[in-house]
């Protein structure tokens, strides 16, 4: 994996940054994976790892704005076609030529919107529980969304990063994640609150004013409308039985989804990817060998 990203240009003037986690071997496609909201790039690494040694493709991944090390400009909107804008700005700035696709909840909608905004541009597409909401919601700014609230309520500074792996791994749902996803969360998802201080206290990148936007603007996006420009063949994976979110609507997209295909796993939550990675990468080998065939 690439220590430093590489910066592409996006939309607004924000600089992603993209991260190298695999190198593909010769001929072997590649994938662009794009995270949920409040996590980075390198939350793939442990899916990715084990995806390169199925199917020896590459992977990259973004930071998408407001995470990681992809700062948001004070001026610009965080509307969710940003984030669509920056998964064709990396396909576009590392020349990536019909790449493999695998988003988790924002980052499976913000694939779903840059396909369909130019069909063709993915030659498969793998996304767990996408938020991606029906015709029917209104199409507003959750003021109230309980996700935003809990956001503007997490803990953003801490001790150490000792402290915040503690922290986290001591209670749901962040202590559910595989440890080694936890870790590179805890690694890339906080930065030293003194920079000339790396071993004391720490905050989080994506500032918890940015997450709580995010959610309360994922209902205001209408990727559900053009669903039917997808082009490429598709699978929307649930987990089972949740509260109310984007795993109730999977049916629905897969549907009008011209070759979607829906998948359930029954005994895992919406961080599905995060928590069973090597689950997962081992079923997206298996779509990726029956895509490309």
């Amino acid at each position: 994996m690439d220590s430093e990203p590489r910066r592409v240009t996006s939309t607004g003037g924000v600089e992603v940054a993209v991260f190298e986690l695999e190198v593909a071997t010769t001929g072997a496609p590649e994938v662009l994976a794009a995270h949920a909201t409040g996590f980075h790039a390198l939350v793939w690494g442990p899916l990715g790892q084990r995806l390169h040694e199925r199917t020896g493709c590459g992977v990259v991944a973004p930071d998408l704005r407001g995470h990681g090390m992809t700062s948001l400009p004070g001026d610009v909107v965080l509307d969710w076609d940003g984030f669509a804008d920056d998964v064709l700005a990396t396909v576009d700035a590392l020349g990536l030529t019909a790449p493999i696709g695998v988003g988790h909840s924002k980052g499976g909608a913000a694939l779903l919107r840059a396909e369909a905004r130019r069909p063709g541009t993915f030659a498969g597409l793998w996304c767990f529980e996408p938020v991606v909401f029906p015709a029917e919601f209104d199409r507003v700014r959750f003021e109230d969304n309980p996700l935003a609230a809990g956001a503007l309520r997490r803990r953003d500074v801490f001790l150490s990063r000792e402290d915040a792996l503690a922290n986290y791994a001591s209670k749901p749902p962040l202590g559910n994640l595989d440890p080694r996803v936890l870790k590179a969360y805890v690694d890339h998802g906080l930065t030293p609150v003194d920079p000339d201080d790396p071993g004391g206290p720490v905050r989080l990148r994506c500032r918890p004013e940015v997450e709580a936007e995010t959610y309360r603007m994922g209902t205001a996006h209408n990727t559900f409308e053009f669903l039917g420009a997808v082009a490429c063949p598709s699978v929307i994976a649930r987990g089972g039985p949740n509260p109310p979110g984007p795993g109730n609507f999977a049916d629905q997209i897969a549907e009008v989804i011209p070759h979607g295909r829906l998948v359930t796993y029954p005994d895992l939550g919406h961080f599905g990817p995060l928590t069973h990675p090597e689950l997962i990468a081992d079923d997206i080998a298996a779509f990726i060998n029956d895509t490309l065939a």
